[in-house]
């Protein structure tokens, strides 16, 4: 009933904003026809076509390179701030986790690689999507960024059940000598000072070879200070820097065949995380024996330098065959990625230490957690798609993939086996190893094998001049092994095989109608679905009893289904443009994310029923010559269906019908204004200044935390003369916050000048909130970058 009423809300919402915007755009036809020049037409290829963004129908954004340029876009967040729809959760650099229209688990860490994405991330025709760590690829010589909301599971599979991301390079160009040099230099606001060198050049080798070459490397400030024992201190932990670079060849021999290897390969170091601590049993105002510290904004407590790498290394092949009677496209994608994550986990071996009644010589024992995961991955599509320019017109393919992911875990903490004989009895050490290395309480072992193969295939019909019917749908076959072995005192000792497997059909249908020549409506009802899993054994030495009869019962879980109901109007004129479309999500089984308590462990579940409905909007005018402005947003209500309980019959980690889903703002938007100054300074061709501001609304990490007393944290660590009976009361509302980004360009012949200032007002946002081992060890809030300043050159030859 709950469903079915929120759904009529739903539509009727819908037909209001439908109407207003018609009557908007015959109005503002009327009044802008006088103006000579039409806003920017841009090229995508979202349905594996290139069509005009304006002609796809459904709902996509395209970012482009000048976009980019001009804001000074560096990442994914920076661009996706002015895109509806879309949330990042901030996690550092190759860590950022992306999900669209309220669509979301909440959030996913480190060691959790059995959970599937649920935005898709495409490097041109090359899937580069990994759970848990969504490549951070540099911007420069980019064309443009598409987002494409909503299910896009009929053309790109499963991980795009909220959408698909894709990065679109600029290719070789034949007989076209040109390249481009950046250089870039900024300062953080109390942190470090960072920049970047750049470099591109397109060179035709023959009349019919061409090569395209990228290299960067850039430098990131820090922003977070650590503290340590002894009152050791360090400024910006969090620095670190990126080098990669990407060559790509154009094969042409004739004007049927064309061919484009790659090869990628970037080098990712960041020094730490930007993460602030709220509590630390090491560093916290109730410690009398250790020296007792309240630490401030950007500021955490280490006893070991942390650090996050990514070796990624990309070889793909493009071909494209113009016969007579379809285009016929074949994609190879190699990807090999080694990422490790090495954290300090001194909080988390230093409370279980005292619960199993340790000396604090133990206690303060330095341990390092590492978390490393190695990735190889083959990919291959074959697809062949009509040309024509019959009525109908069709794509037909075939996809396949093998991902050999292994994922391991050790916890390095020299002396710790000793103090282990010592207190539990001599040769416990060795007893609980199972085979893994001596002063490491914990190991795990995770090697995956994941196949998938696909077929797909969609038409579509052009019923009349107006009407344009697509159909669609795609057949999928899923299979995957694990292995999980663990070792150690704090582990199961456990030696498992399992797995999980899936199979059946995601489909779309699509209608377009072209109310008249500016304005186009479009509806459809689209699948998408998210593969199910199988959760890692809880850490059953660490777990409270509570914990364990409330989180052991969770091992697998399910597919994840959604269906979505859409609705949205594009319109455009001379100088404007207007996209607004209304969706309701259905979502079955929805997989939710909770921390399993003490535990130090997270669960992945199922939730039967759960729905995100909302309105998105991107709107832009150009008012003058020089002024052009563009507002986007979304209003979002994500809530389960469903309620979901624990063996005592209590409602589970705030899974209530009618409670919030984590990670989602129910509000966002970004207001952007370009002026062009008329008369350009400084004998520049073109003078111009920008700002933006946006605007995240409130938000939740994981569901639990919307429950009434969840913010009132208890450690339960006696340590330091702490008793461990002390309360530290958190709000886990993450409040709503604003940034301001401004810019001023100098544009010449052959080269540009960029002055910017990006979060103006210094807005220390808190994105999520991190806890060690459910609060007992630490909590800590990821918080975003510091007001920085900074100033780009780029200069163009030819």
């Amino acid at each position: 009933m709950f469903k079915r009423n929120t759904h009529k809300f739903h539509l009727s919402t819908l037909s209001v904003a439908v109407m207003g915007l018609l009557s908007t755009s015959a109005i503002a036809q009327q009044s802008n026809a006088a103006q000579e020049e039409d806003v920017e037409q841009i090229i995508v290829t979202a349905t594996k076509r290139a069509e005009s963004i304006g002609d796809i129908p459904f709902s996509i954004n395209a970012q482009t390179q000048k976009d980019f340029e001009r804001s000074g876009a560096s990442n994914l967040e920076d661009v996706a701030r002015n895109v509806a729809s879309v949330s990042i959760q901030n996690l550092g650099p190759g860590q950022s986790q992306v999900s669209m229209r309220g669509v979301s688990a909440g959030q996913i860490v480190r060691d959790q690689p059995g959970v599937k994405e649920q935005v898709g991330v495409y490097l041109d025709e090359s899937v580069i999507s990994l759970s848990l760590f969504t490549p951070d690829l540099d911007l420069f010589d980019l064309n443009r960024i598409e987002t494409l909301r909503g299910p896009q599971g009929t053309l790109f599979g499963s991980g795009s059940i909220g959408g698909t991301l894709r990065y679109i390079t600029n290719q070789p160009e034949l007989n076209t000598f040109e390249g481009k040099f950046e250089g870039n230099l900024n300062s953080v606001s109390d942190g470090g000072v960072g920049g970047n060198v750049k470099g591109m050049i397109n060179l035709p080798i023959s009349d019919s070879v061409a090569m395209r070459a990228v290299v960067y490397r850039t430098e990131y400030a820090g922003f977070i200070d650590a503290h340590g024992p002894d009152n050791t201190f360090r400024e910006d932990v969090n620095d670190g820097d990126r080098t990669g670079g990407r060559v790509a060849f154009v094969i042409s021999p004739n004007d049927k065949l064309t061919i484009t290897p790659r090869i990628i390969f970037q080098e990712l170091d960041i020094n730490g995380f930007n993460r602030q601590d709220a509590f630390n049993i090491f560093a916290n105002p109730y410690t009398t024996t250790w020296p007792a510290k309240q630490l401030k904004e950007r500021e955490q407590y280490l006893f070991l330098e942390e650090g996050f790498s990514d070796d990624t290394l990309i070889a793909d092949l493009t071909a494209e065959y113009r016969a007579d009677i379809a285009d016929f496209t074949f994609v190879y994608s190699y990807t090999d990625r080694d990422i490790l994550v090495s954290r300090d986990a001194s909080t988390l071996s230093g409370s279980v230490s005292v619960d199993l009644g340790f000396p604090d010589a133990a206690v303060t024992l330095p341990s390092n957690l590492l978390d490393r995961t190695e990735v190889e991955q083959d990919t291959f599509e074959l697809r062949a798609a009509s040309n024509g320019d019959d009525a109908l017109d069709w794509i037909v393919g075939a996809f396949y993939s093998s991902t050999d992911r292994t994922y391991d875990q050790s916890l390095p903490t020299p002396g710790y086996d000793s103090f282990t004989d010592a207190t539990l009895g001599e040769g416990t050490s060795a007893a609980v190893a199972n085979g893994f290395n001596a002063d490491s309480p914990y190991n795990a072992f995770l090697p995956y094998d994941l196949s998938q193969l696909a077929i797909f295939g969609e038409v579509n019909y052009q019923v009349n001049d107006d009407l344009k019917l697509t159909a669609g749908s795609r057949f999928y076959d899923y299979e995957e092994e694990r292995e999980f072995i663990s070792g150690g005192l704090f582990a199961n000792g456990d030696r498992q095989t399992d797995g999980t497997e899936s199979d059946g059909f995601t489909s779309r249908f699509l209608g377009q109608y072209s109310l008249n020549e500016n304005v186009n409506i479009n509806a459809q009802v689209s699948q998408g679905f998210r593969l199910g899993g199988v959760n890692d054994p809880l850490n059953r030495s660490l777990c409270s009893d509570q914990d364990e009869a409330i989180f052991g019962a969770f091992q697998n879980y399910e597919d994840e289904q959604l269906t979505n109901y859409e609705l949205g109007v594009k319109s455009s004129g001379r100088g404007w443009s207007a996209n607004v479309s209304a969706f309701y999500n259905d979502i079955e089984d929805l997989q939710v994310t909770l921390d399993a308590g003490s535990c130090s462990s997270r669960v992945s579940f199922n939730v039967p029923d759960a729905h995100s409905q909302g309105i998105e909007f991107e709107l832009t005018r150009q008012f003058t010559d020089q002024l052009f402005f563009s507002l986007s947003g979304s209003i979002i209500e994500a809530r389960f269906d469903s309620t979901v309980v624990d063996g005592s019959g209590a409602v589970l980690g705030g899974v209530e019908d009618g409670n919030r889903l984590a990670s989602v703002p129910e509000e966002s938007f970004a207001i952007a204004l370009t002026y062009d100054l008329p008369q350009p300074i400084f004998s520049s061709n073109s003078s111009y200044f920008q700002g933006s501001y946006q605007y995240v609304g409130d938000r939740i990490t994981q569901p639990s935390d919307q429950v009434a007393g969840a913010g009132v944290f208890t450690s339960g660590v006696a340590f330091g003369g702490a008793t461990g009976l002390e309360t530290t009361e958190l709000d886990l509302m993450l409040d709503a916050y604003g940034t301001l980004n401004l810019s001023f360009g100098l544009a010449y012949d052959d080269y540009e000048i960029l002055i910017y200032a990006n979060n103006v007002f210094d807005e220390n946002a808190l994105l999520s909130l991190d806890r060690e081992r459910g609060g007992r060890a630490r909590l800590a809030f990821t918080t975003n970058q510091p007001r920085t300043i900074g100033a780009t050159f780029r200069y163009f030859f030819e």
